[in-house]
């Protein structure tokens, strides 16, 4: 199953940890809004300095946490691709599994191999979807067999 809208390898670690940065601060600040405006002391004029001194705050951090994660996962993926030469839905079940375990290693053996559990099995349910998904949508383009019997004839031509 390969992706043909996707940038070679060396560039795709740059694409992904820069997307993963914007979704990083797109959904950082959106949760940081909220929960700022929650924890400000009452009135509206502090809740709404609230949300934007939490956004400033820690969206900047959500979001290098989402490069960090998006960089060393597209990184493994690659390495993936080199080593067995050829991309297919495991690279990136071995990648989550990898960077699970490699994020998690601060934290001790226990919870690199939670980290890697947890990892290679979010990314296998994401790829099995995205499987079903391209399943389900061939299906809808296969074309329907018509019986010529049942065509009748055809309409007349007219000519002008």
């Amino acid at each position: 199953m390969e992706e043909y809208t996707r940038e070679p390898c060396p560039w795709r670690i740059v694409d992904d940890s820069g997307g993963a940065f914007a979704m990083g601060a797109i959904a950082g600040g959106m949760f940081q809004a909220f929960k700022g405006f929650r924890n400000a002391p009452s009135g509206i004029n502090k809740r709404l300095l609230g949300s934007v001194m939490a956004i400033k705050q820690r969206s900047p951090i959500i979001a290098g946490n989402f490069a960090v994660w998006g960089g060393l996962f597209s990184t493994i993926d690659c390495t993936c691709i080199h080593i067995r030469k050829k991309e297919d839905p495991w690279n990136s079940i071995i990648s989550g599994s990898l960077t699970g375990g490699i994020l998690a290693a601060r934290s001790g053996v226990p919870a690199i191999i939670s980290g890697a559990i947890v990892g290679g099995i979010i990314l296998a349910l994401i790829e099995g979807v995205g499987i079903m998904m391209t399943r389900l949508s061939a299906e809808t383009f296969q074309p329907v067999p018509i019986d010529p019997s049942q065509l009748g004839p055809p309409p007349p031509i007219h000519q002008s």
